[in-house]
């Protein structure tokens, strides 16, 4: 029986209610600095960093050794330059003890035109990767992709070096042996997402697409583990573990976003309200 916890409340005081080292992966996008002034305050960049501190130390206790903690953030640009938050929160997470073991760049498809005086529009965003230890649970071949037409091309006519390993010119150590791939039809994709930002619920002030936590959700976890997202909104994380068979709990501070949550049918039709006080749905 697979289990969806909706917690109502502040997860800088709710993340500190969990068991430790009981979550597999964390997937989250919180506020950004300044932003979503109207539904969730907006913290200023200057004070984004001490502000995150303390809630990524309570997802540093709870998160298992093995697990993976994906952060979807995007710094801003204030007084006509960028502004240096994501990268001064990178390395005070560092000091608090994580590692910061890879990042993705989501590109959106289908970002908005715009004209700006000095810079261009925003089509990518920053997911990183943290880790509590160098050994964690990663599953490659379950987000891999089809060859494709580079099959046919590239591996139609191999050179001779294509047909041996082929080491680096530059002496890395690194070498590559692309005969190794004729035959097969998939193969393991970049670090580059290539997503539409569409969603199912255009009622909330900022969302992903389900495609986003189901491509981490499949990399990083199995059957029956725990998803967490501490900024849950209007529950995209939730919705997609439930859907591949993980347990999952979101916790939430907005009313308004934690009752669009409860109130979807496929929800709503589960509800039980556990012994806390906090909704559980529970899907066979």
């Amino acid at each position: 029986m697979i289990s969806q916890q909706a917690i109502l409340g502040d997860c800088a005081q709710e993340l500190k209610k969990l068991d430790d080292n009981s979550v597999d992966l964390i997937v989250t996008s919180p506020p950004y600095a300044d932003q979503r002034r109207h539904t969730y305050g907006g913290v200023h960049a200057d004070d984004y960093v001490a502000w995150f501190l303390p809630i990524s130390a309570e997802m540093l206790r709870v998160l298992k050794p093995t697990g993976a903690f994906i952060l979807n953030i995007k710094e801003r640009v204030v007084n006509g330059e960028r502004h240096t938050y994501v990268l001064e929160l990178i390395l005070e997470m560092r000091k608090q003890g994580w590692f910061w073991t890879e990042e993705f760049v989501w590109h959106k498809k289908n970002c908005y035109p715009g004209k700006w005086p000095n810079r261009f529009r925003d089509s990518w965003e920053r997911l990183l990767q943290f880790n509590k230890s160098k050994q964690f649970k990663m599953f490659q071949q379950a987000v891999m992709v089809p060859t494709g037409d580079w099959a046919k091309t590239r591996l139609k006519k191999l050179s001779d070096t294509d047909k041996k390993r082929d080491e680096s010119k530059v002496r890395s150590g690194f070498g590559k042996n692309i005969s190794n791939w004729l035959s097969r039809d998939m193969a393991y994709p970049t670090n580059v997402l290539h997503m539409a930002t569409e969603c199912g619920n255009r009622n909330h002030s900022a969302v992903f697409p389900e495609a986003l936590p189901e491509w981490f959700i499949k990399l990083f976890t199995e059957e029956n583990d725990l998803v967490l997202d501490p900024f849950m909104g209007s529950g995209t994380t939730l919705r997609v573990a439930n859907r591949l068979n993980r347990n999952s709990i979101g916790i939430e501070i907005q009313q308004e976003y934690y009752q669009m949550f409860m109130n979807q049918p496929s929800t709503r039709q589960h509800n039980l309200l556990d012994e806390r006080g906090v909704y559980v749905v529970r899907a066979d």
